[in-house]
């Protein structure tokens, strides 16, 4: 079966029209197959979801029990016939619960990536190459100057900062799903065993991630008003980035800000963000984890999505890999 019969882009999203299904659909749809929960992937207002019982339960935190008519958890490697069409699950290692959805009929297999990392993280399963006639990856940092550096080393100066400025709240901007749990686990790895502060924002999804078994240490509600001021000097506070331009930020005793994202390393963001201490910890690949996977898998086609595709596709052909872009609209880096 030609591949671009199985599955091509719609205006709603990836489709596949032998199974009546999208992936990761960007308006409401009759069947959505959602690879993780971050909300530019998971959107509610569809009829039927099928996801991990991770994802699904993720959504429900964040959209309501209403978020669909129907849904269907799908275990890891568990093989699912929808409509004909056999698609399957396998962990993606972005967030907790984030899937590549395999999807096959009559000998041809395509893999779609959802947003995925390769490197370590005790917050969610880990990456798990799948076999494919296509890979469709993202490409959100598709270009060879990322080269995304040791989350622990990034950890390593928050640690240096916080000895360095006792006297200062150290304001770590993160996004509510995954990266600020990952960046918390990282510190308790580092040996950091101090309470950690969280913005309201982040209890709900912190709350879920202990319920799966994640140990993320004491964690304590950065709400001033129930509290002293002084109470927050020397510690560590997690916040979403939206939250620190506003007057919760302020509030705090000298706050030093800091954020924690693959895009730390192009100066120029941080500077326009006001970040002090930018951490470049990114959950999905850099260049050469993108370049490697693709090596890995070695599929006939790789169709490149959201990111720098141009860069990526290219890279393909010239290794003899038949490549093209998809130009999807509608997918940020809520997650990076």
């Amino acid at each position: 079966m030609r591949p671009d019969a199985l599955l091509y882009p719609a205006p709603e999203g990836l489709y596949c029209p032998e199974g009546g299904f999208y992936v990761d659909p960007v308006r409401p749809v009759e069947q959505a197959l959602v690879t993780h929960g971050h909300s530019d992937h998971a959107r509610p207002g569809h009829v039927n979801v099928f996801a991990t019982r991770q994802t699904l339960d993720i959504m429900r935190l964040r959209y309501g029990d209403g978020f669909c008519a129907s849904e269907q958890a799908a275990a890891f490697g568990e093989e699912l016939l929808v409509n004909g069409v056999k698609v399957s699950f396998h962990p993606a290692g972005h967030v907790l619960g984030s899937a590549q959805i395999a999807i096959e009929k009559n000998g041809t297999r395509i893999v779609v990536s959802g947003d995925y990392k390769r490197r370590p993280d005790p917050t969610c399963a880990a990456y798990v190459p799948v076999a494919c006639d296509v890979f469709i990856t993202e490409a959100t940092f598709g270009l060879p100057v990322f080269h995304h550096p040791d989350p622990m080393d990034e950890i390593g100066k928050l640690l240096a900062s916080l000895r360095q400025f006792p006297e200062r709240t150290h304001l770590v901007g993160a996004y509510a799903l995954g990266k600020a749990q990952r960046v918390i686990r990282l510190l308790r790895d580092a040996g950091y065993a101090e309470p950690i502060y969280i913005h309201g924002a982040m209890e709900k999804l912190c709350d879920y991630y202990i319920e799966q078994g994640i140990d993320l240490g004491e964690l304590l509600p950065a709400t001033i008003e129930s509290r002293d001021k002084s109470a927050f000097t020397g510690a560590v506070v997690i916040g979403p980035s939206s939250a620190f331009a506003d007057r919760w930020a302020r509030r705090f005793n000298e706050p030093l800000p800091a954020f924690a994202s693959g895009w730390m390393m192009v100066r120029q963001r941080a500077k326009q963000l006001g970040v002090e201490l930018p951490l470049v910890i990114s959950d999905h690949c850099d260049w050469p984890e993108l370049t490697e996977t693709i090596r890995e898998l070695h599929p006939a086609e790789v169709w490149v999505t959201h990111g720098r595709e141009e860069a990526l596709v290219r890279w393909c052909q010239l290794q003899g890999i038949k490549a093209k872009p998809l130009h999807l609209v509608g997918y940020e880096d809520e997650g990076d």
